[in-house]
């Protein structure tokens, strides 16, 4: 069996197609989605994830505002932008880019967003909503590895999933949605992490594993059942002197052979990563929708 891959680019276009229709009927009946993004420092790959979502809002017709700060600005400035922001009614979500400099306090800043503006789902007010089973904004690459699943006719009822890593962004967020009684649930979860001793024989019994460990090669292809699904949510860097940049971007999974294996999985790059942007947008538009 050769898997078949799990298209993050293509899909993730398909979901900005439906969104686009939603912001320009949303923008006809007086409310055109905002969405605020605040940026502190000069960090490159945060200048680049920025500008990558601003390019997004613009593609599909959402009001952005671009909030670039020196890296010197103080954390009392920051929290006075963050408020003025959540007084805004032009602005449906904010997004705080992280990392912060080290003079600021990044869980101050996360707590001063409104929770009802908090299109990363990062605040804790979110958080719980999620875990009781309420209306909330899903964190955003977790909710990008459950539309994958739902777009692609993955049976989440009753499945057995192993999800490797327990990160606050990935790992704890998509095991939770993954548990709740809702048609985007209802599945068997197993967390496995860097103190889990039978990670592979957990793993051998799963219909579906979630990799985001952030470790190259942590799931092989002896670790995978024949026809499981597989979620490849890492992004490592390694040197390959073959590349003009002396490196290339791989996953957590040995993708070559455990295709051969799997009956769909997720490539790295071109995978998860394209939906995390798609799902930023989803939860603006959801806020938008709200006040309409």
């Amino acid at each position: 069996m050769t898997a078949k891959i799990i298209d993050g680019k293509e899909t993730a276009a398909q979901m900005r197609e439906e969104l686009k229709q939603q912001v320009a009927q949303l923008t006809a009946g007086g409310v055109r989605p905002g969405l605020a993004v605040v940026l502190v420092g000069e960090d490159p790959a945060s200048k680049s994830y920025v500008t990558a979502k601003e390019k997004a809002c613009e593609e599909i017709g959402i009001y952005s505002s671009d909030n670039r700060l020196p890296a010197d600005t103080s954390e009392k400035d920051l929290l006075a932008l963050v408020e003025k922001l959540n007084r805004d009614p032009r602005i449906h979500g904010i997004l705080v880019q992280l990392p912060l400099p080290k003079h600021i306090d990044e869980s101050k800043v996360l707590l001063a967003i409104d929770p009802d503006k908090d299109v990363d789902g990062f605040h804790p007010v979110n958080v719980g909503r999620m875990v009781v089973g309420q209306e909330a904004f899903l964190p955003c690459t977790p909710h990008g590895v459950i539309q994958l699943l739902l777009r692609h006719k993955v049976k989440l009822d009753g499945a057995e999933v192993v999800v490797i890593g327990r990160s606050n962004i990935v790992g704890k967020p998509v095991a939770n949605m993954l548990i709740q009684k809702s048609p985007t649930g209802n599945a068997t979860v197993t967390i496995c992490h860097t103190r889990s001793k039978h990670t592979a024989e957990h793993c051998r019994r799963a219909d579906i594993i979630i990799a985001a460990a952030g470790r190259p090669n942590t799931v092989t292809a002896d670790m995978v059942k024949e026809g499981a699904v597989v979620i490849d949510v890492g992004v490592n860097r390694i040197e390959d002197a073959s590349r003009k940049s002396g490196f290339r971007l791989v996953g957590d999974v040995d993708f070559n052979a455990v295709k051969e294996k799997a009956s769909l999985i997720t490539p790295v790059p071109g995978g998860v990563g394209p939906m995390t942007i798609t799902m930023l947008l989803y939860n603006t538009v959801q806020s938008a929708q709200r006040k309409s």
